[in-house]
């Protein structure tokens, strides 16, 4: 069965993964909740983001240098479940102490317990990241987190927030307890994401921020996406996977700039393809319901959609692009150096002129005093005789 690429809500809603038909319990029109979102992605709302950090949760002196990195070592307040922020030095070891982890990583694995990580201690602590786009009011990202927190894990997780505006956009860190009130582990899978990041932008909309919660390849996002370590050190130009991926690229590169298509290119565009007949046909049923200007919208939105690339023609083409501008560069250096040059030698010009006028002046003046001179002279000598 096609995975559904566009889901707003319950299956029977948009289903864009199989050419824009509809599944069980087709409705003959579309219905406002599903106009609405439509309308929010060809209008490119806000995307929400949430992160899972994956390193650091099995062990307790992990997740206390985790939290004492939240709150600042005491300068942020901390959210908890308990509806109460926390702020102060020594806040967080006392977290810890009320959540019991001890107690936890003592614990053998649960029979809920993956059976991959069998060999690994089992995580004490969820750790993600709530994330808007710059510009987005941080309060009202805070107010939809702890909405969405006390929705999902009230009476079942302790959790805790810290909300951070050190960068442009602004994020909620947040820490859950892995080990049920009920002794169930939270465990998260790819679909329990995808439903998190709806209610999450649901959340925000309900405080008055346009947020939208779609996957990528609905929105033709084919940029590849890596796990926060590395995209930490490619931030701080230092990433090792970064530099062995380009070099490896750039070694298979012709003189033209071509490199070798890879299989997964055939994936890719037949994944385009889908999409595209998915949003045409949703805009086909727009038109036929009297949306007439949304499904115009829907048609610019398809016309718009990123060229589709692989990762390593996205690398490829990030090469030529530093490549082109090196070239620009330089050659906005040749163009200053030859200016300077020319400037140089019309300057030197101008004072050679300058002192050329300034010498005939000097000369002048000196015939005119030898002239004044002998004139001088000349009267001494009629007045004697």
């Amino acid at each position: 069965m096609t995975r559904r690429l566009v889901d707003t809500g319950p299956p029977g809603w948009l289903d864009i993964g199989s050419y824009g038909r509809y599944g069980p319990g087709r409705r003959d029109r579309l219905s406002s909740a599903q106009v609405a979102f439509i309308a929010r992605t060809v209008r490119r709302a806000p995307e929400v983001m949430i992160k899972m950090l994956n390193q650091g949760g099995r062990g307790l002196g992990s997740v206390a240098r985790h939290l004492k990195y939240l709150d600042r070592d005491g300068e942020l307040p901390i959210e908890t479940d308990d509806g109460d922020p926390l702020k102060g030095k020594g806040v967080s070891k006392a977290l810890l102490d009320d959540w019991d982890l001890e107690l936890d990583a003592k614990r053998p694995p649960t029979a809920d317990h993956k059976p991959r990580q069998m060999g690994k201690q089992p995580k004490l602590v969820h750790k993600m990241i709530f994330s808007m786009p710059a510009g987005t009011p941080p309060n009202k990202v805070l107010a939809a987190v702890k909405d969405f927190a006390r929705e999902e894990f009230g009476a079942k997780h302790r959790y805790a927030m810290v909300l951070h505006t050190d960068e442009p956009h602004p994020h909620v860190h947040m820490v859950v307890r892995a080990m049920g009130y009920d002794g169930t582990r939270l465990n998260i899978r790819r679909a329990t994401l995808r439903e998190w990041r709806r209610q999450f932008a649901r959340h925000l909309r309900e405080h008055g921020v346009a947020a939208n919660a779609t996957e990528r390849a609905v929105r033709g996002v084919t940029k590849p996406q890596k796990q926060d370590g590395i995209y930490r050190a490619q931030r701080r130009r230092d990433s090792t996977h970064w530099r062995q991926r380009t070099a490896a690229v750039a070694r298979e590169m012709t003189p033209d700039g071509e490199i070798k298509p890879e299989p997964g290119k055939a994936e890719l565009l037949e994944t385009r393809y889908r999409i595209v007949s998915g949003w045409n046909a949703i805009a086909d049923d727009l038109a036929r319901q009297g949306q007439a200007d949304l499904a115009q919208e829907v048609r610019r939105f398809v016309t718009q959609l990123p060229p589709v690339r692989t990762e390593r023609e996205w690398i490829r083409d990030r090469i030529l692009k530093q490549t082109r501008g090196g070239e620009r560069a330089q050659f906005v250096d040749r163009w200053k150096n030859d200016a300077l040059a020319s400037w140089q030698v019309f300057r030197a010009q101008q004072q050679a002129s300058e002192h050329a006028r300034l010498r005939e002046l000097e000369h002048a003046r000196q015939q005119g005093l030898e002239r004044t001179g002998k004139r001088s002279c000349t009267h001494r000598d009629d007045r004697t005789r």
